[in-house]
């Protein structure tokens, strides 16, 4: 079983590390490509390419400045430690016990604009750079374009025949994979929470409820989607009565 999750835009790069083990992303001549490319640009341009603010052009203007390889434990952090955001808090990396780093490692794919994929332990440079951003780059006028062979095929390596892809990434994301070209079943898990008598998806809780799925399946040694569908965290249950697609698992709380 394989996992796909999306980046954060929040970052940690302060926080002490539970490991001293790292390793190195499988794309990094990609990487220093496009830095390259948006280290050429103004800070106003990559306020108006990005849709941020002019605080956060000039944080990202600089973070391409100093991007620098190689990779040490110095200059970067690895990835599932680097980010921060709401996936990553139902993940809850610094609570899981050393000894499941080395299934997190294997299972876990974090997609990236500017890294392709990255594995838990890869090392990164702080970034900015979603997947969504109409970055033109050689002959491609997005970075769909740029990642999406490469990364498709980098999965399809790793996948064997009688794996599941588990999809727990954004839909921006997951698009760059091309997933009809996937060589195993698709699994994309669905969460939904009552509200005012409701039942519908509130990102927030879905995105917690995303990392909170990988934990379950890290904690739990999940390799079937029978075994998912037992996923319980938070208070989200399998609802068969909910789910009108086998490939689309329905978890409400």
């Amino acid at each position: 079983m394989k996992i796909v999750i999306s980046p954060a835009k929040s970052l940690d790069f302060e926080s002490k590390l539970p490991t001293k083990i790292t390793t190195q992303p499988m794309f990094l001549e990609q990487a220093q490509l496009l830095n390259d490319k948006m280290a050429s640009k103004s800070k106003n341009v990559i306020k108006e390419l990005m849709g941020i603010s002019d605080k956060l052009a000039e944080l990202n203007y600089q973070r391409y400045q100093d991007f620098s390889l190689p990779f040490t434990k110095e200059n970067a952090r690895p990835a599932v430690y680097a980010f921060s955001g709401d996936v990553y808090i139902g993940l809850d990396v610094n609570s899981l016990p050393v000894e499941k780093l080395e299934v997190l490692q294997d299972k876990l794919r974090i997609l990236s604009g500017m890294y392709g994929i990255l594995r838990p332990l890869d090392l990164m440079q702080a970034y900015r750079l979603e997947m969504g951003t109409a970055l033109a780059i050689n002959q491609n006028k997005n970075l769909y374009g740029f990642w999406g062979a490469t990364l498709t095929n980098a999965l399809n390596d790793e996948l064997k025949e009688d794996e599941l892809l588990i999809n727990l990434a954004s839909k921006e994301y997951f698009k760059a994979i091309q997933p009809k070209k996937i060589n195993v079943p698709v699994i994309s898990p669905v969460f939904k929470d009552y509200k005012n008598g409701t039942l519908k998806i509130i990102s927030f809780f879905a995105k917690k409820a995303r990392g909170s799925m990988v934990r379950y399946i890290i904690d739990d040694d999940v390799e079937t989607l029978e075994e998912l569908k037992g996923f319980n965290y938070d208070g989200y249950g399998f609802s068969e009565e909910f789910t009108l697609n086998e490939n689309e698992p329905v978890f409400v709380r």
